[in-house]
């Protein structure tokens, strides 16, 4: 092929890469003795009007690291609000990502993840190149589309300049990325829990029918917990300390939370973990009660341990028990201010299941209410109280937050059914 043609062919590959919002490098092959290089593969998850999720993994291609940055430049003014399994700043376009704790080393031949919500406002293109401490990743830069591509088309392709005469067949389009198995963690109290004695069903038991096979939940929700004896279990003490909380005999963590911070055994880059408290801690006596600063913080240490791990916290305000006002179904549960503070400080998701559950109530017609755990409408979704659900109650209060999922467009919700 003559000189002309080379460069011809090749200003062609990077136009017609460049309509697709995807572009790949690829460089002359290093010099045998060198120990640098990497890769970088950028995907966007989710995309709505105005936002989207995005995912980034970097493979080392060099020695071992210890301790990573990766920078990048966005181009038509995208901004991240959110991230999890990096420290990341922005400033103008320009971008940097740092490792914490758990990831700063990356092998040789290894990978490491984090992921990022962010806005957009006229279009939302992959970035054009990454460095890895500095270093031009050159062994490549992939995109996938965004989740709704008949939403925000690309252009199409200019002709062809090949220098053959034969027309190029029509590429295929790419399908649909299955998304990866996750596991959904769930923390909380018996009406989340799976079963605190029958009939009482909590509503994570029931979560599960709402997604598909590639979304397991494993439920560690505990009747008659705080977040605090949740956390800690048996180190809660009877007594409060000088501050007015439950004094611990013991900072260590009880097994449940243990597992689940565990590499081996608990959540993982993708993972999600919701989390409801809120009922039990209203207690005015030990162990169960919690003040509204502790609750915040115990929370707020929650949330940061689970982006640590990668896995994506999602806060639910706690499920309304049944009080009737005439014939209106009312507001009953407290920490539902603090759970959206937490939101808010964080940048964590909140479900006002709260509100999305007495507000079902009410188009149940629940109210007025005789008191009668036993039969008729209130009877069959309530187990014998106001509180705790039989499996009707339970699967509906998992519908709701199912719905919210979608709703908000969490990146969950690619696993709805």
């Amino acid at each position: 092929m003559s000189t002309f043609r080379r460069r011809a062919a090749a200003l062609i590959t990077s136009a017609a890469a460049a309509l697709t919002g995807a572009l790949t490098w690829v460089a002359g092959a290093p010099p045998a003795d060198a120990a640098t290089g990497c890769a970088v593969t950028y995907r966007i998850t989710n995309q709505w009007p105005g936002g989207f999720g995005a995912d980034v993994t970097v493979t080392n291609l060099g020695d071992t690291i210890s301790g990573w940055t990766v920078g990048w430049s966005f181009t038509a003014g995208q901004q991240i609000s959110q991230a999890w399994s990096a420290t990341v700043t922005q400033t103008g376009a320009a971008v940097t990502a740092g490792n914490v704790d758990y990831n700063r080393t990356i092998a040789s031949n290894a990978s490491v993840n984090f992921g990022f919500n962010g806005s957009w406002n006229s279009a939302n293109p992959a970035p054009p190149s990454f460095t890895l401490n500095g270093l031009t990743c050159t062994g490549g830069v992939t995109s996938t589309p965004s989740a709704s591509p008949t939403r925000f088309p690309s252009p199409s392709p200019s002709p062809s300049l090949s220098p053959s005469p034969s027309p190029r067949p029509s590429p295929t389009p790419s399908p649909t990325p299955v998304p990866e198995r996750i596991t959904v963690w769930l923390a909380g109290d018996s009406t989340v829990a799976n079963s605190s004695g029958a009939p009482i069903v909590g509503w994570g038991r029931e979560l599960g029918q709402y997604l598909t096979t590639g979304a397991t939940v494993v439920n560690n929700a505990v009747g008659g917990r705080s977040i605090q004896t949740w956390l800690y279990e048996s180190a809660v003490t009877d007594r409060m300390n000088s501050t007015g909380e439950c004094a611990l005999s013991s900072t260590a963590y009880a097994s449940r939370w243990q597992s689940m911070l565990d590499a081996s055994t608990g959540m993982k880059a993708g993972d999600y973990l919701f989390i409801q408290f809120g009922i039990n801690d209203g207690s005015p006596t030990c162990p169960r009660h919690v003040g509204a600063a502790r609750y915040r913080e115990l929370l707020t240490t929650m949330v940061r341990a689970a982006r640590q791990h990668g896995a994506n916290p999602v806060l639910v305000t706690p499920v309304a028990a049944l009080t009737c006002s005439g014939s209106t179904a009312i507001p009953n549960r407290g920490y539902v201010t603090d759970t959206f503070t937490v939101g808010t400080a964080t940048g964590a998701p909140v479900i006002d299941l709260h509100k999305l559950s007495y507000t079902l109530y009410n188009s149940l017609h629940f109210c007025p209410f005789n008191g009668d755990y036993t039969s008729g409408p209130v009877g069959a979704f309530f187990a014998d109280d106001h509180t705790h659900f039989e499996a009707t109650g339970a699967r509906q209060i998992a519908g709701l937050v199912a719905t919210a999922v979608r709703d908000q467009r969490l990146g969950l919700a690619a696993y709805l059914r």
